[in-house]
């Protein structure tokens, strides 16, 4: 089988390899381990690679390199204008040549593919919409435009259509999914917590607008305010990076907060384990891992309830759905902390429920999707 994947995903060569975003890579290696020859269309950049940047594993593979698009500014609309008719032609040459046509949506490139795609009716396609589905999301023009796109069975022939969470009235080709960032053999019974003494919280994601890290460091620091023993340890980097240290540092709290920055897999998988909660107050989210991964090994979600976050958390059983305002995740948090024996039940219960979507079991539905329909 050729399989062709059509992302807007930054990709990066070094030593004879192909790199890019290290949840997205790992997720599309096992589609890999069962196809014959890989082409990927995709912007190419350069420089070093970094810590949340790994390796395509695959023996016939090759990048066709496409330039990224970007519609922020009159400047680059103007420059991404031009080079949509190079773009059409390459995706249009490498879903001639394709067996499965495979897209990464939302992105520029996915949208265009989502177009591409329909002069192929008879190929086998899936796309994965790794953004929010929830069709009352407030979203930009061009989101609503691909989930219409991906909707539409005339259009879309021969599609499955990969989102997060259930959602009411859909297409028959749109499919519920989820990913896994863990196999089988790292399941493990979550040790007991004990709520009444220090408690560590986890914050896992980019530093930007989108994901509120101010607003988890506002909460850390008034739960401090009231008196409780509370720990923030922030993972990831960003654009609010400088913003952030600057204020810590104004506000004292550097014994409270700690910036990491961005790090291995396993140094987030052992401060997980050790968490009690994991903080994710995001404005939008499609199937936030930062939450799957910290209810695996036990520690319990503060976030708000976004895309399939409700879902996800039972409404409140696996978690707590916090609002984006200061008081009022304040007083929720504060009233869940009174109760100790219902934050052991859900911390257990958050354990149960993400073990069950290891990447064992990621990988049989993927094989799945990948026979004729």
């Amino acid at each position: 089988m050729r399989f062709l994947i059509i992302s807007h995903a930054l990709h990066k060569t070094k030593d004879q390899q192909l790199f890019s975003y290290a949840p997205y890579v790992r997720e599309m290696n096992l589609w890999l381990n069962h196809v014959d020859t890989v082409e990927i269309v995709a912007p190419l950049v350069y420089g070093a690679i970094s810590n949340i940047e790994t390796a395509y594993h695959h023996e016939n593979l090759v990048l066709t390199e496409v330039p990224s698009l970007a519609f922020t500014s009159f400047t680059k609309t103007f420059r991404s204008l031009f080079k949509l008719p190079i773009i059409f032609f390459k995706l249009y040459k490498a879903s001639k040549k394709a067996d499965h046509i495979h897209l990464r949506c939302p992105g520029n490139i996915g949208l265009m593919g989502c177009f591409v795609q329909i002069f192929f009716p008879k190929k086998i396609k899936t796309a994965k919409y790794a953004g929010n589905w929830d069709p009352r999301a407030k979203q930009p023009l061009s989101y609503k435009l691909q989930k219409w796109l991906l909707s539409n069975t005339l259009l879309s022939k021969n599609m499955t259509v990969l989102v997060y969470g259930e959602w009411k009235n859909q297409s028959k080709n749109i499919k519920p999914f989820f990913t896994a960032t863990y196999s089988n053999t790292e399941r493990e019974t979550p040790h007991t917590r004990n709520y009444a003494g220090n408690l560590n919280v986890v914050f896992a994601g980019t530093l930007t607008e989108g994901k509120r890290p101010l607003l988890a460091i506002q909460i850390i620091e008034a739960l401090h305010q009231q008196g409780k023993p509370v720990f923030l340890d922030m993972y990831g980097d960003g654009v609010l990076k400088e913003t952030l240290q600057r204020y810590i540092t104004q506000q004292g709290l550097e014994k409270m907060v700690t910036l990491h920055g961005n790090q291995s897999k396993n140094v987030i998988k052992e401060a997980l384990k050790s968490a009690h909660f994991s903080l994710l107050p995001s404005k939008s989210e499609g199937w936030p891992k930062a939450l799957a991964e910290s209810m695996f090994f036990g520690a319990i979600p503060l976030a708000t309830p976004v895309s399939c976050v409700p879902y996800m958390l039972d409404f409140g059983n696996r978690g707590i759905l916090i609002e984006a305002d200061l008081q009022k995740a304040l007083a929720t948090i504060l009233d869940a902390l009174k109760d100790a024996e219902t934050l052991k039940s859900m911390s257990k219960n958050a354990s149960n429920w993400s073990q069950t979507y290891t990447l064992d079991v990621f990988e049989t539905e993927i094989s799945k999707l990948l026979k004729p329909l």
